[in-house]
């Protein structure tokens, strides 16, 4: 495993994190008992995993609990934990600054420990990134003089709400929505890396059409109905493109996570794993190397293919 610069004063973090949505119970994908949780956050670890990416939402609760009762005992100086606010517990919105301190806690409970590394606010409406214009980011500050965080910043899916976020705030931690079909915050790396920004890149198999294991005739019954029968085929049809560039016998998913990686400005990506064989299989794609020629190819597919599509998420 390697390991990149995440925030100050936070050790290095490993180019693999653990996102904790699969930890938790009933969180609207494969839901997995607390034994088997626990099991996958320690065999992260065993493979050197040391960043985890959770939210209050995650599970209503449960995988903030889940990943509190699995890092118990551990050293927490070499770990780093992310979690969010916005979304909560219940499965409400709630992004009022006023609820910040009491999300905050609520996570520090569940998670049993004194402080998280970072806070981000959990993909809000676009207004909520401007500094000017909102007070979020002065209660932020005051929890960093607390040492309740170490960092704050935001959850997007867009490079105009990046560049706003960069803009007016001191946010250090972008978590951003970032894959071979979505490439759009890319354009905002660059400075990121300059502001000496932590980037976590979210969703990088893209729902699992990164994986290769769904295709034109593919349906979904959970989350991932909000597909049209359109949106599946366009989505079938860019997999076989991206298969052409990359050759038919490479593992899809793995160039896909390594293929995020590629960027300096990247700090960890975290996929979805809902077993140890998967998380395995990830954690091997920070080994692969992706040449400039094939990061290029993939960086024109999109531009020319894949941007002016507005591939719904």
């Amino acid at each position: 495993m390697k390991y990149k610069k995440y925030i100050k004063n936070s050790t290095k973090i490993s180019e693999i994190g653990l996102g904790a949505w699969q930890l938790g119970q009933n969180s609207g994908w494969q839901s997995m008992t607390e034994n088997e949780a626990i099991k996958l956050v320690h065999k992260s670890l065993d493979l050197g995993i040391n960043f985890f990416d959770t939210a209050p939402n995650y599970g209503h609760g449960t995988g903030e609990e889940r990943l509190g009762k699995a890092l118990k005992g551990k050293d927490r100086s070499k770990i780093v934990i992310n979690t969010k606010f916005g979304h909560t517990q219940t499965g409400s919105l709630n992004f009022n600054s006023d609820y910040i301190r009491v999300s905050l806690e609520g996570s520090l409970k569940r998670l049993q420990v004194d402080y998280v590394d970072s806070l981000i606010i959990h993909n809000p409406p676009s207004e909520y990134f401007d500094g000017n214009k909102n007070d979020h980011y002065e209660i932020l500050e005051k929890l960093i003089e607390e040492g309740k965080i170490k960092a704050y910043g935001a959850s997007l899916d867009t490079y105009d709400d990046m560049k706003l976020l960069m803009d007016t705030t001191n946010s250090k931690v972008i978590e951003a929505f970032f894959n071979i079909f979505h490439q759009d915050t890319l354009r905002g790396f660059e400075i990121a890396n300059n502001k000496e920004i932590g980037i976590i890149v979210k969703i990088p198999l893209d729902s699992g059409w990164l994986t290769g294991k769904y295709n034109a005739e593919s349906r979904f019954d959970d989350i991932r109905g909000r597909w049209s029968k359109e949106d599946i085929k366009t989505r079938a049809n860019l997999v076989n493109n991206v298969r052409t560039l990359i050759g038919a016998d490479e593992n899809l998913a793995q160039i896909a996570i390594a293929f995020c990686l590629a960027y300096d400005a990247v700090s960890t990506v975290i996929p979805g794993n809902v077993n140890i064989e998967q998380l395995i299989s990830n954690v091997k794609s920070a080994d692969i190397y992706i040449s400039q020629n094939l990061k290029e190819k993939l960086e024109y597919l999109y531009q020319s293919e894949i941007k002016d599509l507005n591939l719904p998420w």
